[in-house]
């Protein structure tokens, strides 16, 4: 482990396995590369998109590899909801987008906190008083560990208020998008959405088929909720000036059981979530019920759990 006093970072390795941790940017992974040396010459595989230095000092997560998300993923509408007797008026939140939907939670706007390093593992942790944004107290933690084949991330969401607590957690990797990049992640059905993004139908489609069987990214452009998500996602990048053929598996566990593509058409990046609840689940669960939105009660004192784990190869 070293920590770069420039940037704070916490790096972890393993055989040729690379982690840099961003703390103070949101609990975030700035990078997750493969470097290796092949004739002599040092190379260097990015599996995530790399934080640039930018938003390392500016410490904006949008700019980073990954970011947890918690105590709720994707969006509110217009940031209110309602549950058991308390009211959530959760601000806008996004650094530069002026929708009224705040999005992502609170973790991934503010600093972690280093609990403990090694060579190849670390744990972060969080705590948030409650307010009229979100009027529950709650801690976290996320435990990486690295091995020379992937990555696993363990988080943990724990209710430290008095009351019963709405809660969703996940993840919001950013995978690089190069030309004939494939993507397989079977799901059962995908929410549509307005112009704002926001759900209004649940649908079988042609694009979950297509996630289904496998889809070159090119085709799609994206950026919505799935449900029937079946915990695992396959990424394949042909062989190209940045390496060989390669490939990677997201698996996860449940609670995990919803997906997010986020693949904008001529971006060079996309985003593939596993999380625990789509999109305005809070204003949703009552008419759609909480197979098609998620979500879970957490009781004062209980914890919510979730593992997710990238596995390359080459």
């Amino acid at each position: 482990m070293n920590a770069s006093d420039l940037d704070n970072l916490v790096e972890l390795s393993a055989g040729e396995l690379r982690l840099r941790l961003a703390p103070a940017a949101g609990g975030s992974i700035a990078g997750f590369t493969r470097e290796w040396t092949e004739q002599g010459l040092e190379r260097r595989l990015d599996w995530l998109r790399p934080a640039t230095q930018k938003a390392l000092r500016e410490r904006n997560p949008l700019g980073m590899a990954s970011f947890p998300l918690l105590p709720f993923c994707n969006r509110i509408r217009d940031g209110r909801a309602s549950f058991e007797g308390r009211e959530i008026r959760f601000p806008p939140n996004h650094p530069s987008d002026p929708s009224p939907h705040p999005l992502h939670g609170i973790g991934w706007l503010r600093p972690w906190d280093v609990v403990s390093t090694g060579a190849a593992q670390a744990e972060l942790a969080l705590r948030v008083d409650a307010s009229q944004a979100w009027p529950w107290r709650f801690s976290a933690r996320q435990e990486f560990r690295l091995t020379a084949r992937g990555l696993a991330v363990t988080m943990t969401l724990t209710n430290d208020d008095t009351a019963a607590m709405p809660a969703g957690i996940g993840a919001h990797p950013y995978f690089p998008h190069t030309p004939g990049t494939r993507l397989t992640s079977p799901v059962a059905a995908m929410w549509l959405g307005d112009a704002q993004l926001m759900p209004t139908a649940l649908e079988v489609n042609e694009v979950a088929a297509k996630l289904r069987s496998g889809v070159v990214l090119s085709e799609l452009d994206l950026d919505n909720n799935f449900t029937g998500w079946e915990h695992e996602t396959l990424i394949e990048w042909p062989a190209d000036e940045l390496g060989p053929r390669r490939s990677l598996v997201m698996q996860a566990e449940a609670p995990l059981d919803y997906f997010v593509l986020y693949c904008p058409r001529g971006y060079d990046h996309f985003c593939a979530e596993p999380v625990s609840q789509c999109t305005d689940w809070l204003n949703l669960v009552e008419k759609y019920g909480p197979d098609a939105v998620g979500g879970t009660r957490l009781e004062p004192g209980r914890q919510l759990r979730a593992s997710f784990a990238l596995t390359p190869r080459w």
